[in-house]
């Protein structure tokens, strides 16, 4: 009985690894548009699929990460500018890739725009430091794809959305946990609902990565914002030190975590584009793999005391 059920699961698998690496026999004149390319995982991307043959729209937020870009690809590389949370600048680009790709539609859509900081403890967040994140991460990205969908349709094309491995674990308070579960759950009801037309949607969900999400002055200088607004009551119960402490744990994570290969987001989202069958879910480097997607099916209770003992404790805690 064992025996059949290790071969059926062998079996299984040789069939599944040769299915993940069968890819399409083309994919010259094939248009993708990337968000958030000045830098970091779009950025990468949009070079390799340049290099690849992939007509590539890169959606870039500065006009000076919009020319280092073109000046890194070759001539079908185009550019744009677009700014996820202004409709506007949402409407002009939505108009600008659909007279790009014309009656060809859009094959392929990454939502890689993003921003993180700042996270911390939730009580030293404001409310508008939620929208802020969430208006990028999440409702931008929403906005942008509905935008395309039409044309996505028309190619029978794909959505590549940018997740986290912390959109399955909450790991630290802000608005990033909270905008990458919305866009979680956004990638699998937007699946579902466009199975039918051909068009299929994938999630890469990415460890901690070297880039600027995981800059350690942009994340000293988010905390410090957020620890000079607090009121003086609310930093006598933490205690005059528990600022420095947390910092300094916030280092070490960043320094055992961070991986400097951005290469392994990047074949993740270029999987999804090139493989014949893409995968709904990518998990990128050995943190998301073997550290934050385990402990999402731990019991919540286990996974408290977890981060609860790696953290610094505050001085007026309940005894």
């Amino acid at each position: 009985m064992w025996l059949y059920l290790v071969l059926a699961a062998l079996a299984w698998a040789l069939g599944w690894l040769v299915r993940d690496r069968r890819t399409l026999p083309c994919v010259a004149g094939k248009h993708v548009f990337i968000t958030g390319c000045d830098s970091g995982f779009g950025n990468l991307l949009a070079r390799r699929l340049d290099r690849g043959g992939f007509r590539v729209l890169a959606g870039c937020l500065t006009p000076k990460g919009a020319e280092e870009l073109r000046r890194a690809c070759s001539g079908r590389l185009r550019t744009a500018l677009l700014d996820v949370t202004c409709p506007e600048s949402v409407r002009r680009a939505v108009a600008w890739v659909r007279a790009e790709v014309g009656e060809q539609g859009l094959f392929g859509l990454v939502n890689n725009a993003g921003v993180a900081h700042p996270m911390g403890p939730t009580e030293w967040m404001a409310a508008e430091d939620y929208r802020r994140v969430l208006a990028v991460n999440a409702l931008g990205a929403v906005e942008v794809t509905l935008g395309l969908l039409p044309l996505l349709k028309r190619a029978r094309g794909r959505v590549v959305n940018t997740s986290s491995a912390l959109g399955r674990l909450a790991a630290a308070g802000g608005g990033y946990c909270l905008s990458k579960y919305c866009v979680e759950a956004f990638s699998d009801s937007l699946r579902r609902d466009m199975y039918h037309f051909g068009v299929t949607v994938s999630i890469v969900e990415p460890g901690f990565f070297r880039t600027a999400l995981t800059d350690l002055e942009s994340i000293e200088a988010s905390l410090r914002r957020c620890w000079d607004r607090l009121p003086p009551e609310t930093r006598l119960s933490y205690g005059d030190d528990f600022f420095a402490k947390y910092l300094e744990v916030q280092r070490r994570v960043m320094t055992a975590l961070c991986d400097a290969d951005l290469g392994k987001v990047a074949w993740c989202m270029e999987h999804a584009l090139r493989a014949r069958h893409p995968r709904s879910r990518y998990s990128a480097g050995w943190d998301a793999k073997l550290l934050w997607l385990p402990a999402s099916y731990l019991p919540a209770r286990l996974v408290d005391c977890a981060l609860a003992a790696l953290l610094p404790k505050p001085a007026q805690r309940a005894r």
